[in-house]
């Protein structure tokens, strides 16, 4: 536990560590009246980085993680699985009986059962909570950008100490060239360098840590009087300008959220043990310190750090802020590809390209399409502000935006998940917007020095996610509306209408149950298909992971001879469709599994002597033979070759009459005539599903589909490029829908 420990040094905690470098600037752009203005200044980063990081999330939020899971979406996944809240109604009662589907049930009477009951009450109420989690996300993406700008940037400022006469425009050329580099090299993954991260920050923690102490003891004693919280409100009581200030203490929280939203790599715990003996004491000495040297040297607030520093060490401890600056922002980088990724598989955003950078950690993900527009956007914001006052307005306003998101969604976790008392949940509500309303007002008063920055960015970022997500579940409403009924297919028999020929056609549906409308468009426009279909639907659940062997979900669809099958394929938003044969491979480990379940319940099902225990004995029975059938040599073959009868050995199968209407005396004739299928090839029938507004939708509805949607989907990845379908094995179906 104390190595994880020291190990999160380097992942959770460098943002919140680097934040002395430009905290104190941010509070006194100006001339600095006397001591007592430094004291309370200092009063208040003290009980705010004990109530907020301390209490509130290292001790109270961190364990409202989704078994290991943190950031806005595991809260959204936590709340979707105690009560009905998700927008697209995709879920089935089988996936409640997943090991990582953890959830509570209550009593009918129950203040948690009455508020679960108004939250699925109306429609209005789960689009307000899937908004506020959108407008969450936003805003931490919005931090992914703005944190390498000031970190990097404040860093770099240590040069015009040493080099007075340096300008500021070589400050700023020096950061860009630090943050090209930082994303350049993304696509290496941080698997590479992360056993750097840990001793560089914890280099860090123990300089700041020693210099704040020495500072202390060289200059102002007086200083500590600021653990006395009644300097709080002498600081207030000194006008406006201590109000305005506020939004420069806040600066000394930033990097909370990040306590949160990385708790996937470290357990609870081992965070806890980092922040409580590392990171929180060495961040107080270090900004005591900085106020006992500003005390005696009023007119060098900017850059205070480095002016506090002996000039011995003024270079290698700029080499040190440096590396953790870079360090600091590569965490938050990281936290935006996941935050990315949680967001596509809950629908809420356009498909990009997820790359795994790691075999060993499975969140360890790089997105080149997210990575470069992050890096566009921070070298924007890094040359066009060109100083750390506005963008540390606008950081500041992204940070404490989180935090109000993360208070609010933790009010329905604590009633709905951990059935705490109303009282524990009022009492932490208003301590959590005690501290958070006040500099919520505080950085509006600087929205149009900076703050309306990140503001954009979520408002840009909102848009699109809403949009994508309006748009797919107008689509997913037309197909659960527009499915094909069974009593049609049983009509048209075995032989579908069609020529049944050799092989297996993998046809991808977004419906978990059905037969999707578009399967109809297919059989009446193809005179042939594939002698056994499956339908397969790839659906995210409100899950972290959902384990391997409890990912597919198969049955049968009609009698036996039309050779129809449904593989519901079941992810988390952590998991991610890899890009090898493994899924094939799977899925038709799977298929023959079901069968030879099938045929085993068909044996057991008059006999009264039946137990559980006899079932896994089946299960595991019937994994085993799977698992051997589906290891024999696998082929996807371009050609179509003919498949004998498992029936009739020497026989060749007709293309409509014999391969349709096959029947089978044993579970084995219907494996051989499956793995002679799988011989024969696997095409993947994709639908390619364009929708449009009606003509009697408003304009708005308009706008939102034919224009901003249709764009999205045309600039996003084609579905077989995310399921990584060979074009050889291809066929798409294409068709217009107007909802």
């Amino acid at each position: 536990m104390l190595q994880l420990a020291f190990q999160s040094l380097g992942v959770v905690f460098g943002d919140l560590g680097t934040s002395p470098l430009y905290v104190f600037y941010n509070i006194f752009p100006e001339k600095i009246e006397d001591t007592e203005q430094i004291i309370g200044a200092l009063s208040l980063i003290i009980y705010s980085l004990t109530l907020i990081p301390l209490v509130k999330y290292v001790f109270i939020v961190l364990r409202a993680s989704d078994n290991g899971q943190g950031g806005t979406f595991a809260l959204y996944s936590l709340l979707c699985r105690h009560a009905k809240i998700s927008i697209i109604p995709n879920q089935h009662k089988t996936d409640e009986d997943l090991t990582t589907y953890s959830r509570q049930t209550y009593d009918e009477k129950s203040l948690a059962a009455k508020i679960k009951r108004w939250l699925e009450g109306h429609q209005f109420r789960k689009n307000v909570i899937l908004i506020l989690v959108l407008f969450g996300t936003c805003m931490a993406v919005g931090d992914g950008i703005l944190t390498p700008a000031i970190s990097v940037l404040s860093a770099t400022g240590g040069i015009k100490v040493e080099e007075p006469r340096m300008g500021n425009d070589v400050v700023v050329i020096v950061s860009v060239v630090i943050l090209i580099g930082l994303f350049s090299m993304q696509h290496y993954g941080t698997d590479k360098v992360s056993w750097l991260f840990a001793p560089i920050v914890f280099v860090w923690f123990i300089l700041i840590g020693v210099l704040g102490a020495v500072n202390i003891y060289t200059y102002d004693r007086s200083v500590l009087k600021a653990f006395n919280p009644i300097y709080v409100y002498h600081y207030f009581k000194r006008g406006k300008t201590s109000w305005a200030s506020l939004g420069g203490i806040m600066l000394s929280i930033t990097g909370t959220e990040a306590l949160f939203a990385d708790l996937s790599y470290f357990p609870v715990q081992a965070i806890q043990i980092a922040f409580t003996t590392v990171v929180f004491p060495c961040l107080l000495l270090q900004y005591t310190g900085q106020a006992a040297y500003i005390a005696t040297h009023k007119d060098k607030v900017s850059h205070s750090f480095y002016f506090s520093l002996p000039e011995r060490i003024l270079w290698p401890a700029f080499v040190v802020a440096t590396a953790a600056a870079i360090v600091s922002s590569q965490a938050t980088i990281s936290a935006t590809y996941s935050i990315i990724k949680q967001a596509l598989a809950v629908g809420c955003f356009p498909r990009v390209k997820i790359i795994h950078t790691s075999k060993k950690y499975l969140g360890q993900i790089y997105s080149p399409d997210i990575n470069w527009i992050l890096m566009v956007l921070c070298i924007a914001v890094t040359a066009g502000f060109k100083n750390q006052s506005q963008i540390a307005n606008a950081y500041g306003t992204a940070v404490i935006m989180v935090m109000l998101v993360t208070t609010f969604l933790m009010i329905p976790i604590m009633l709905l998940v951990w059935r705490s008392h109303w009282a524990l949940v009022v009492l932490f509500t208003v301590l959590s917007l005690a501290v958070e309303i006040p500099y919520l007002t505080a950085v509006m008063k600087k929205i149009d020095q900076g703050g309306w920055v990140p503001l954009v960015f979520a408002a840009a970022i909102l848009l699109i996610m809403y949009v994508w997500h309006y748009g797919t579940l107008k689509r997913y409403e037309f197909e659960m509306h527009s499915k094909v009924s069974m009593a049609w297919i049983l009509g048209l028999g075995p032989s579908l209408g069609l020529v049944r020929v050799p092989g297996i056609g993998l046809v991808y549906t977004e419906l978990a149950s059905g037969v999707p409308h578009i399967f109809s468009h297919f059989i009446t426009n193809l005179p042939a298909i594939h002698s056994t279909l499956v339908f397969v639907c790839v659906k995210y659940l409100p899950v972290y992971t959902v384990p391997l062997d409890e990912r597919f979900l198969v049955k049968r669809i009609g009698p036996k001879n039309f050779h129809m099958f449904r593989c519901v394929a079941r992810y988390g938003y952590k998991d991610i469709h890899k890009k090898d044969d493994d899924f094939e491979k799977m899925l038709f480990s799977s298929l023959l599994l079901f069968i030879r379940l099938e045929s085993m319940m068909e044996e057991y099902s008059d006999s009264d002597e039946y137990s559980a225990l006899d079932q896994q004995e089946l299960i595991d029975e019937a994994r085993s033979d799977a698992r051997s059938a589906a290891d024999l040599s696998y082929a996807s073959r371009d050609s179509i070759v003919p498949v004998r009868s498992p029936n009739r050995p020497g026989a060749m199968s007709s293309a409509q009459t014999t391969t349709a209407t096959l029947g089978f005396e044993t579970v084995g004739d219907e494996v051989a005539f499956l793995n002679s299928c799988k011989d024969a090839g696997v095409v993947h029938i994709l639908g390619n599903t364009v929708i449009r507004a009606r003509r009697d939708s408003g304009p708005l509805k308009k706008l939102a589909i034919d224009y901003l949607y249709a764009f999205l989907r045309k600039i996003c990845r084609e579905n077989s490029a995310i399921f990584n379908v060979p074009h050889e094995s291809l066929l798409n179906v294409g068709q217009v829908f107007y909802v």
